[in-house]
Parts: C-alpha cells; structure tokens; sequence
C-alpha cells in the first residue's frame, strides 16, 4: 500500500515516535511523506521514503496529487489544531480529497494507531478495489 506521512512541526516528534514504534508494519509499504517530515523520520528509523517538497512549500500540494490520482491508500497527517498556519488551505485540501477519494485519513495519534493497526490485520485490501 501506498501512504502519505505528514506531519505539522509542532508534531513531527510524535511522527517520529510512530514511525519507530511501527517501524516493522511501515517497512511492508510504499512510504511517501512531506520533505521535512520524510527526512526526520528517515532519519531514525532508516525506513525508505519518497519525499516530496516542505510542505509549506507544496509538498502537501503534491501529496493531494497523488490522492487524486488515486496513488495513496492511506494518509497519516498529524496536524496541530492550535496552531494554524499560512497554509491551511492546502490542510483543508488534502482532508477533503481524502473523504471524495474514499481514502482512510488519521489526524492524530489515536485514529493513526488504528489505522496501522487495522492495516497490519489486512483490513484495508478493500483499497485494491479502488485502483
């Protein structure tokens, strides 16, 4: 499966952390993440990860392409609710493509838990169907 990784500043400690603790589940998968969150997480898990631009930079933009092209399976986007940023736009862009294009979104910790989770389990090989 493809999945997207991004994660605001304020949480890409946290991404870090879940990317470590599900390193093994990860390395099964086609990992793609915005520049700056790719290259931490890389960085301590020694995982392989496309990355895209920063994503203030358009590297969300390039994700939401991918989405629409129905090349992501799953999005993990940690954001920071309390902290909006110049680019919210393009926050609010890749939430919406994900619910047009039937994509299952985590966006904090708990949901990214049960989502890699129900991926290990193969509760989500009903994405195939959809490419």
């Amino acid at each position: 499966m493809n999945i997207a990784l991004i994660a605001h500043d304020a949480k890409k400690k946290l991404m870090q952390n879940f990317c470590i603790a599900y390193r093994q589940i990860l390395s099964r998968n086609d990992l793609y993440a915005t520049g700056t969150t790719g290259r931490l997480i890389e960085e301590v898990t020694n995982l392989t990860i496309h990355k895209y631009l920063a994503g203030n930079l358009g590297g969300e933009q390039q994700i939401g392409i991918q989405i629409e092209h129905n090349q992501i399976d799953l999005v993990i986007f940690l954001r920071d609710p309390l902290n909006p940023k110049f680019n919210e736009m393009d926050v609010n862009n890749i939430v919406r493509l994900c619910d047009i294009h039937n994509i299952p979104l985590a966006t904090n910790l708990a949901s990214a838990e049960l989502l890699i989770k129900s991926l290990e389990r193969g509760e989500l090989e009903w994405r195939e169907m959809f490419k």
